[in-house]
């Protein structure tokens, strides 16, 4: 079974973007815009707007006008708006537009276009499309494209639609004329995800530096909280950016909610901490995705075992467990996914496999493994792998005295234990593999077969990372 989610990202190692001027950090500001996009009546919905407002828990009214709630987002639009205007106006801020939003509030598109602001699509509306069928999805999509250019004057060349459902992704790929999606929250760098072997760039958003938590049960109570909150993100990133691995910081705000009095505050207050250090990239999200695909264009993997069929899987990596292609048979008839697209990601898997076999084909596991310069050895009758490993620690050159000893050691332990000698060679070298059988000679059976089968874990990895460079 494929598994589609990405869970292993850029790993421990993350890429350097090399931000412009050699910066820490890049800090991006959404402004979201959805007033007059929600959900109402008058907007032909089937009920009014019940999400990210002052009224916590609020739910919908089914077939009325709900007074309370579209004057809070009328607040945004008439108050709100401009007081982060005013305060960001100097600050290259991306703006998430619904597009029936943006066409109800020409004043604040133009106020947005003279600030320079970069105005990416927030979709058609600003509803749910959880349940929204595909297609419908896709025609939303379209016409808020088509909508977004009729009012600004240039099509958007960003994509966040929010409340999405499975296939939002999929359809903003397919519109082809995006620079980037925002609806993913799965990093703090821009990555690339493939959707039909075309890249698409993403660039995350936020749900926690995000002032949405004032409307939610636990969230943000008192702009101090927000302050609070965006400061020590800021810092954490600044940190790991000095120490050599910068990121990109997103916080999102929303006209009805940061566009309060005091909580306007605590936007003004991290500005003031963040212009107070050196190194910060202020940038929107298009100069993040371009600066991004400049500097780290997409690059296919050349080698991806999760998408291989099956059978050039089997030939590919049956041989990593000696003689035991079952193994690599059972790895791709399980669940795969890009986890298992990195050599220990796959020796991760491969172990487990093997782990979780009988004891009886772990033996055979154990036995199938050639005696260390052996007759295999001499017959040139090894497989290519046991072949260069060996030769890795010098024992394909043995002096006459050595062999013998190794004879005598490698008769001596099979005849104990009933399996023959088994150690990763490339973490030793001939005299260290010759101690470490002498070792391991006296000890018992139970001991050895658990050591046995641990080193036969490491020839794995060991021979994946070879595979897999």
């Amino acid at each position: 079974m494929r598994y589609s989610r990405d869970l292993r990202g850029y790993g421990e190692e993350t890429p350097d973007p090399q931000w412009p001027g050699g910066a820490r950090i890049a800090v991006q500001i959404v402004v979201n815009y959805e007033e007059g996009g929600e959900n109402s009546i008058e907007h032909g919905d089937a009920a009014s707007e019940a999400f990210l407002s002052e009224i916590i828990g609020a739910q919908p009214w089914p077939g009325q006008r709900h007074w309370n709630m579209e004057s809070i987002y009328d607040y945004g639009a008439r108050a709100g708006f401009w007081r982060l205007h005013r305060l960001l106006r100097d600050v290259p801020v991306t703006v998430y537009g619904v597009a029936t939003a943006l066409e109800r509030s020409p004043g604040q598109v133009a106020a947005m276009q003279d600030a320079g602001w970069e105005i990416a699509t927030h979709g058609l509306k600003w509803i749910d499309y959880r349940d929204v069928p595909r297609e419908v999805e896709a025609e939303h999509i379209a016409r808020a494209v088509r909508l977004h250019t009729e009012v600004t004057g240039e099509r958007p060349r960003g994509f966040y639609q929010g409340r999405t459902s499975m296939n939002t992704v999929a359809l903003g790929c397919e519109e082809g004329g995006f620079e980037y999606l925002a609806d993913t929250i799965a990093d703090d760098l821009p990555y690339w995800h493939l959707h039909q072997g075309r890249p698409q760039l993403m660039v995350p958003y936020t749900m926690d530096a995000n002032d949405m938590r004032f409307s939610s049960g636990q969230g943000f109570g008192t702009g101090g909280e927000f302050f609070d909150y965006l400061r020590d993100s800021f810092d954490v990133l600044y940190a790991e950016g000095a120490a050599g691995a910068p990121k990109m910081m997103s916080i999102g705000l929303h006209c009805r909610l940061a566009g309060r009095p005091g909580r306007a505050m605590a936007i003004k207050r991290f500005l003031d901490h963040v212009r107070a250090r050196e190194g910060v990239w202020f940038a929107s999200r298009l100069d993040i995705a371009r600066h991004w695909a400049r500097v780290h264009p997409f690059r296919p993997q050349q080698v991806q075992p999760s998408q291989m069929e099956r059978d050039e899987f089997v030939a590919r990596f049956g041989g990593i467990y000696e003689h035991s292609a079952w193994i690599a048979e059972r790895v791709w008839d399980a669940e795969m996914g890009a986890a298992h697209d990195s050599a220990a990601g796959l020796a991760a898997r491969m172990a487990q496999v093997f782990r979780a076999a009988s004891d009886d084909e772990r033996l055979a596991v154990l036995r199938a493994h050639p005696d260390l310069a052996g007759k295999l050895a001499e017959a040139k009758r090894l497989t290519a792998d046991s072949t260069s490993e060996q030769a890795s620690a010098g024992l394909d050159a043995l002096t006459d005295a050595e062999r013998a000893e190794f004879t005598r050691l490698n008769d001596a332990y099979t005849d104990k234990h009933g399996f023959p000698f088994i150690i990763a060679v490339r973490d030793h070298d001939k005299a260290g593999i010759q101690r470490a059988m002498t070792r391991r000679l006296e000890h018992d059976t139970a001991t050895e077969r658990t050591e046995a089968e641990r080193q036969v874990a490491r020839i794995g990895e060991l021979r994946l990372q070879e595979a897999l460079k």
